[in-house]
Parts: C-alpha cells; structure tokens; sequence
C-alpha cells in the first residue's frame, strides 16, 4: 500500500487523519509531516478557488511521488480543501509540534512558498495565508521577509534581507550570518532536523539565494 492509499484510506476525512497523526506527536517522519503539508498546503491552494496540475506537480517535487499515485496526490488535495477554514488551527498543532525546532517550521513555510510559486507568482491571498501560518509558527515580521526573498528570487535586491541582518552590519557580522545560513540549509543538517529526504531538494533554490545574496555584497562592501 503506498503512502498515499494509507493518507486517503485512514480516515473519513485527510483533516481528521491530520488531527490524529499530528497530535500523537509522531514527529517529523513519515506521513505525520507529509499530511501537515499537505492540509496547509491544500488551503493556500484554496485561495485560488481550484488546485491545479501546477500545485499538484510542486508538491511531488517535495514529496516522491510514485507513477500511478497522482491521483491519490490530487484528492487528498481535494478532501482538504472541502473544509474552508480552520487551517490556524492546524499551523498551530505543527507548531507545537516543533517548537524547540525553528529549522523544521521555517522548512515548512519554504515547502508552503514552493507550492505557491508553482504557477509563477506568489498572490496575494496566498501571500496572506503564508504570513499568518508564518506568524502561527512565531517568525516575526522581519523573519518572514527574509523567508520571502529568499524563495521568490529577491535576493540580489536585498541582499542584506537574505541574510537576515540590516545594512548597518558590520563586515565581520555579514560572514557570520551567511556561514549561519549556509549551515543552517545543509542538505545534513536538514536531514539532521529530521524532515523527509524528498523535502531536503528545496535546501538547492533556497542556497542558491543565500549565495547570490553573499556574492552582491562582497561586491557592495568588497570583502575579500
């Protein structure tokens, strides 16, 4: 039986399978995660009125998906996208899940953003689901820019954001920050904080970012 007959098989409903998944504390692994990303995923795709074959894609470029499982992919999109509201109350329970464990939340809202992206643009109504799933998970105001530009392709515009530091910061402190932020996205240490392999693949786009943002301001501040 693969992972997606056992998510759309265990319950009446994919948001009641979440509930008791996620509150039996199972952690990060296996389909506990996976159904939290789905659920969150599946009602920021609600924004939008419909789930595409775009979002459906992005979510296998997270997850492996098997050929054939598609289907199973697509309804449990569907299912959870029956019940419009209540998904505060799901950011929540992964919330408490890892709150000593800020990596694996920020991966989540990364996860979140990859979908999002998937027709090309994030819009506003989705824009507005992430920064309040972002805000559930206790990332500030300032946290959830960084997230942003560092997964919408703004990091040559503001450099400093990627990092997560101001321009007021000294040389010494932007090395820090970025050695912290290379770190911190290490395909080992994401493996580390226990989020499925498949998930560790969006560590390449969001290291890239950081990469570009270090090399514009070496070039700013030339640093050596």
């Amino acid at each position: 039986m693969s992972l997606w007959d056992r998510i759309a098989g265990t319950a009446q409903s994919v948001l009641e399978t979440l509930r008791s998944l996620v509150g039996s504390g199972e952690g990060a692994s296996g389909v506990a995660f996976t159904i939290a990303v789905i659920a969150l995923s599946a009602k920021m795709a609600k924004a939008d009125g419909i789930v595409t074959p775009d979002e459906v894609e992005a979510f296998s470029q997270v997850f492996t998906v098997e050929p054939g499982d598609e289907a199973h992919v697509a309804r449990v999109f569907n299912l959870a996208r029956q019940d419009v509201a209540g998904f505060e109350s799901y950011a929540r329970q992964v919330a408490g899940m890892f709150k000593d464990r800020p990596g694996v939340l920020e991966d989540v809202v990364d996860g979140l953003f990859h979908i999002a992206l998937a027709d090309g643009v994030v819009h506003d109504d989705e824009l507005a689901f992430l920064k309040k799933v972002s805000a559930i998970f206790g990332f500030s105001d300032f946290e959830f820019a960084r997230i942003q530009a560092s997964n919408t392709g703004k990091a040559v515009a503001d450099p400093f954001l990627v990092l997560g530091v101001t321009p007021d910061a000294s040389n010494a402190d932007l090395k820090k920050a970025y050695r912290r932020a290379v770190s911190e996205n290490h395909p080992d240490r994401m493996m580390a904080r226990g989020v499925p392999e498949e998930f560790v693949a969006l560590a390449n786009d969001k290291l890239a970012a950081i990469n570009a943002a270090w090399a514009e301001l070496k070039k700013q501040r030339d640093i050596t």
